[in-house]
């Protein structure tokens, strides 16, 4: 008789599991619908522009407007990591059982292989990533798009293919970019605040330099470019409602684009490796 209470003792939390176990199904049918969505606005985007002097002037446009304006904070954000960087080396790493150049070799790496990359693109999913959600869900909601589908025009190649291509094209300058500034802000640290001296860093710098790090971060890069700028356009060109959704789309393209990023950049690093 003591043994029936200590047997069914799961029965009142019966419910709960339930409930969770519907939350979790549920989540996963929205999760494929979301991901087949996806797939099929990529395939209405990926194909022959109708025009192609007008889809180059769009390119150069979109390009201009997503990478070129991106320049500023990336340079400033590059500069102060850097020199961050550098100073946290030198003072939490560098002892005397070490070679004096360690503090630039280990600046390097990070630089090359994870900030000028990864953390920089997490840095772009913010800015470009809202501005591509709120840019065309502010025309869905407009129904500028519905216009260009009643003209008989290819919306998704003719809004979202240029920007797809433009983010793609400037991204690996902007990694390139975004290193030299970071060794920039090192050497401001050893000239200027005198954290090292500028010797022993040229000469961490260039301690085993592979350049195969900086095609692997060029690579990344173009991955992660490719995230940014299509879940951020898928987003934005689904949205349904008005302003409200219009900024839920930008906040949930932020999110998503930040996660794939990271996703990525595991099996990416284990691949280029």
């Amino acid at each position: 008789m003591t043994k029936a209470p200590q047997l069914f003792h799961f029965l009142p939390h019966f419910p709960y599991f339930c409930s969770q176990i519907d939350q979790f199904i549920m989540f996963v049918i929205h999760s494929l619908q979301t991901f087949g969505e996806y797939l099929i606005l990529m395939g209405r985007t990926f194909s022959r522009p109708e025009r192609m002097r007008m889809f180059f002037k769009k390119y150069v446009k979109e390009m201009s407007a997503l990478g070129v304006d991106s320049i500023g904070i990336v340079l400033l954000i590059s500069f102060f990591i850097g020199a961050v960087i550098c100073i946290q080396m030198k003072l939490n790493i560098q002892s005397p059982w070490m070679p004096r150049f360690v503090t630039g070799y280990t600046t390097r790496e990070i630089m090359l292989l994870e900030f000028s990359s990864s953390i920089m693109c997490l840095i772009l999913a913010g800015k470009v990533g809202s501005n591509i959600a709120s840019e065309l869900g502010t025309m869905r909601v407009t129904q500028q798009i519905d216009a260009l589908e009643i003209m008989g025009v290819n919306s998704a190649s003719y809004l979202i293919l240029p920007k797809i291509l433009g983010m793609v094209t400037i991204m690996p300058f902007l990694v390139i970019f975004s290193a030299t500034t970071g060794v920039l802000g090192a050497y401001a640290t050893a000239y200027i605040g005198h954290v090292l001296s500028p010797d022993d860093l040229t000469i961490g710098l260039q301690h085993d330099f592979k350049a195969w790090f900086m095609w692997m971060s060029i690579i990344k890069s173009l991955f992660f470019a490719f995230i940014i700028s299509s879940v951020s356009s898928y987003y934005g060109y689904t949205v349904k409602g008005g302003s409200v959704e219009v900024g839920k789309s930008s906040t949930d393209a932020v999110v998503s684009s930040s996660v794939l990023i990271l996703f990525s950049d595991v099996f990416l690093t284990q691949l280029l490796s």
